[in-house]
């Protein structure tokens, strides 16, 4: 496929924001890419080469970036900093300079997708020595062969800044609509599809046509479609894989089962993706094998699966409550970890799926020490603990991102493991069975090693008096609060399903995305402050100011947020600067107050920094709708 091709797909889905619209352009180009070519298509409309888990990544910023226009276009650095400064993206500065290019170049071939995408995944294996360069020439043989619009996008993905807003929920339900029959129950709908299809199959429940004659002709739609009636309980045993069916639609009276049909379809889809969290290889699967094909995707050792997760419940007693059978653990103020072993490699993941295994070799000699099998998948939460003291999570937040000097972080910050769970052993996937098995079983296969690798502090009770009282020793020992989770309940990967709450102390913090800031004065000049905060729409992946920080943080803490964020300034004006979504903090305040001034329509009062997520990204940073409910709930207080 030709790169020209590609780009056309990102035009249209730059210019439409409606969710609807982007999975329809996304379900097109699925249509039109060859199987091979899938799982590349996939990663390179989320403007990635590499799967979320994957440790490798392109490493290119953004001075490196303008020295490889510079190179390809001619134009001198301080030109393109200059218009960088007033769009704040790079990929439109390049569109407009390759247009102008001074240099000339002679037999360009065109490019194809697979040309840029293997370019750009030599690029992130280039380590060592001399990188830079081979990098910086990889870069620049692309923009040099690229039409302006090609460059464009080249120049967004390398820096991982594609700007089309395509999330996750996007693909999953392009891969729907694409290799799947579409289940319509609503009447209008029926007629616009009626109005406009030719060469298309249609299932039909029994009397539905005579019921819409009256409301559109059926002549022409009967003559060049094909038309086949079944009653309802026919069409709910139907394989909806249009590869074997060749059903393009299935229009049903009932809305409750229309319903119940295309939700089986997108969750099966989402589920397989839950397991193996590569949309490229589920495309793949779903188009060549159909829902069996979904529905047999297991854990495969070394690549994450999405963790289960937690609801937040307002109080103990509503949790004890809802959990039915309740075990109460320690919620540790530390970082969920995902432990592949298989053999003698053992790989470690967060709960975004991030390969951390480099920065904790000591977590490697733990686990290697303590959990002899052949092969497993377990859960635990690290949390920083010296002399037998625990410490805050933004101590072991240093570790996480640390890319060098391991070893002195390995002193300065020892950990400790607290093991809580297992979903696969020894060729055994173990997610159907029950909480209180599983445990069992991680309880056999481990040997602790006190004050290293540890079992999560566990209570199994309902009586509220016992359960208050750990949660007080929870909180004593400087921890978040505590999981009250149902020993009955299977583990539902990447769900959050109301079988795990977590309890935390009355005053509900929010965890949101720093988008721009503001150069100090004085002494703090050369430090970044006034950081505007933002929650995210779920439906357009937009993210909504709702707040400025700026007060109550220490020397030591604006000089370490300028660090984290002055790679990711994507534009300035005078002292403001805008950021590029990526940082996470968690945020505490004393009210949320409705505010015209902010495009949430909410403002936090008196916000303060409670510590950097580096354990999130901001696909996980809080929505609209929870700072809604938050304030509303404030209000009924």
């Amino acid at each position: 496929m030709e790169y020209l091709k590609l780009v056309g797909f990102y035009e249209e889905l730059e210019k439409h924001s409606a969710k609807l619209k982007k999975t329809k352009i996304i379900s097109d180009l699925l249509k039109e890419t060859e199987d091979k070519l899938l799982p590349k298509i996939i990663l390179l409309v989320q403007g990635r080469v590499f799967p979320p888990w994957s440790e490798k990544v392109l490493g290119v910023a953004s001075k490196l970036m303008i020295k490889a226009i510079s190179n390809s276009t001619g134009f001198s650095s301080n030109e393109i900093i200059e218009k960088f400064k007033l769009t704040g993206d790079l990929g439109l500065v390049t569109e407009e300079l390759v247009g102008k290019k001074k240099q000339l170049v002679l037999f360009k071939q065109k490019l194809t997708v697979e040309k840029v995408f293997e370019n750009m995944r030599k690029i992130a294996e280039m380590e060592g020595k001399g990188s830079q360069e081979r990098k910086l020439s990889l870069i620049s043989e692309l923009i040099t062969s690229s039409s302006p619009k090609e460059a464009k996008y080249i120049v967004r993905t390398v820096l991982g800044d594609l700007r089309v807003g395509v999330a996750e929920g996007i693909i999953r339900d392009a891969i729907a609509k694409a290799y799947f029959s579409s289940i319509v129950w609503d009447k209008k709908k029926m007629i616009n599809i009626i109005e406009k299809a030719k060469g298309k199959k249609f299932v039909i429940e029994k009397g539905l046509l005579k019921e819409l004659e009256n409301k559109v002709s059926l002549e022409g739609f009967k003559k060049n479609n094909e038309i086949i009636e079944k009653n309802l309980e026919e069409i709910k045993k139907l394989d909806f894989w249009k590869v074997k069916s060749n059903i393009d639609y299935v229009f049903v009276l009932n809305d409750k089962v229309g319903n119940e049909i295309k939700k089986e379809i997108v969750s099966t889809i989402e589920g397989a993706w839950f397991l193996r969290p590569d949309y490229g290889e589920i495309a793949l699967i779903a188009k060549t094998q159909g829902l069996e094909g979904l529905k047999k995707v297991e854990i495969k050792i070394g690549e994450p699966i999405e963790i289960m997760l937690a609801e937040k419940a307002n109080t103990l007693e509503q949790a004890l409550e809802d959990a039915k059978n309740p075990a109460i653990e320690f919620k540790y103020d530390g970082m969920r970890a995902q432990i592949h072993k298989k053999g003698d490699k053992i790989w470690i993941y967060t709960r975004r799926l991030e390969n951390i295994t480099e920065q904790f070799p000591d977590l490697v000699k733990l686990i290697r020490e303590s959990v002899k099998e052949e092969s497993f998948v377990i859960e635990g939460e690290v949390v920083a603990v010296k002399d037998g003291k625990p410490m805050p999570f933004q101590k072991l937040s240093q570790r996480i991102q640390r890319k060098y000097d391991i070893p002195i972080m390995v002193k300065e910050i020892p950990i400790q493991i607290n093991l809580f769970d297992i979903v696969y052993l020894n060729g055994e996937t173990l997610l159907e069975k029950p909480l209180k098995e599983r445990r069992e079983i991680l309880e056999k296969i481990v040997k602790t090693i006190p004050g290293k690798v540890e079992f999560a502090k566990q209570l199994i009770t309902k009586d509220l008096e016992k359960a208050n009282k750990f949660y007080k020793e929870a909180l004593d020992f400087k921890q978040e609060g505590v999981m009250v989770k149902n020993l009955d309940a299977k583990y539902q990967a990447g769900k959050r399903v109301g079988y795990w709450y977590k309890v935390k102390p009355v005053m509900e913090t929010l965890d949101l995305v720093i988008i721009g800031a503001q150069w100090g004065e004085g002494r703090r000049a050369k430090w970044l402050g006034s950081f505007i905060l933002a929650c995210r729409d779920p439906d357009t992946g937009k993210f909504l100011p709702c707040g400025k920080m700026g007060t109550g943080l220490s020397d030591q803490l604006f000089e370490e947020a300028t660090k984290k964020l002055k790679e990711l300034i994507i534009k300035e004006e005078g002292k403001n600067v805008e950021i590029k979504p990526k940082i996470v903090v968690e945020v505490a305040y004393e009210e949320i107050q409705k505010s015209p001034n902010y495009e949430s329509g909410f403002a936090l009062r008196f916000p303060r920094l409670e510590r950097f997520r580096e354990d999130k990204g901001p696909e996980e940073a809080d929505t609209i709708e929870r700072v809604k409910s938050l304030y509303e709930s404030q209000s009924r207080k």
